[in-house]
């Protein structure tokens, strides 16, 4: 019975080191597989600059459709937010190749990517302004985030998904924009704010000022002004041109009766 016992013993002490040497094997195997894979996906020096300059290429088709329109945010703007979220790639995706093959090392590179996404809001924030009602800067703080995402396309090596996105990115802000002025034209009303004698502005003045727009008018409202003899007279116009409003503001200019005009847009 002890004989058995003693032979169970080694068959068990023996099955052990086999699985411990089995275990161990498959261990270096995993490491020299890691170590081959890490050195295969590190990029040359060459492979990195092309990659950054590509991003500062399709940063700045998107910078310059900005610029072009006087923006502050333009050309260099959008080059160096798109080659800054293009390093931020290549840190994040073969900045820790070495660390993160060792044994025991866990670690998320992706955060530093995915911060720059974070970090362009705060950027594109102070692109926006307020001016009286009307909002501006908002397409240009939407690009801004869009060319840190083909930045960060790049720098991953998505480079169809960069050009794409370039692409369509360009065909928003200068394809759609007639599209968008023509819908906003047959939506958007304005406001001709007028201080004149009392009684001296009515609808068949205004109607004979306007014009062919007469049909134009949406709303005509006088009341009497805080100043003594003086009346504030606001009107109304919708789907009218800047040609016609301009044309319209300096008739109405011209009224000896008229003591100030001015305009606002509303949308």
């Amino acid at each position: 019975m002890q004989r058995f016992e003693k032979i169970n013993q080694k068959k068990l002490y023996k099955n052990d080191w086999h699985d411990g040497h089995a275990s161990a094997w498959r261990f270096a195997e995993d490491w020299k597989y890691s170590a081959k894979t890490w050195s295969e996906i590190i990029l040359t020096d060459y492979e990195m600059v092309l990659r950054l300059l590509l991003a500062a290429v399709l940063g700045s088709l998107v910078g310059f459709e900005r610029e072009r329109l006087l923006w502050a945010a333009g050309l260099r703007t959008h080059m160096l937010v798109a080659v800054g979220a293009c390093l931020a790639m290549l840190v994040s995706a073969f900045g820790f190749a070495d660390v993160l093959g060792s044994p025991h090392v866990v670690l998320d590179p992706s955060r530093i990517a995915a911060q720059v996404i974070t970090g362009v809001g705060f950027l594109g924030a102070g692109t926006i302004l307020l001016r009286g009602e009307v909002v501006r800067g908002l397409t240009t703080a939407a690009s801004l985030w869009g060319v840190a995402s083909i930045g960060l396309a790049v720098g991953g090596g998505l480079y169809l998904a960069g050009f794409a996105a370039t692409v369509i990115i360009l065909l928003i802000l200068a394809g759609i924009k007639p599209l968008e002025e023509r819908f906003r034209s047959r939506t958007q009303t304005h406001k001709i704010l007028i201080s004149a004698k009392r009684g001296s502005i009515s609808v068949d003045v205004i109607g004979d000022v306007a014009g062919a727009q007469k049909s134009l008018i949406k709303q005509f409202i006088v009341q009497p002004s805080g100043t003594e003899d003086v009346d504030d007279v606001e009107i109304m116009f919708v789907r009218l041109s800047p040609q016609a409003l301009n044309r319209i503001v300096g008739r109405i200019k011209s009224l000896p009766t008229v003591s100030h005009v001015e305009t606002d847009v509303n949308t």
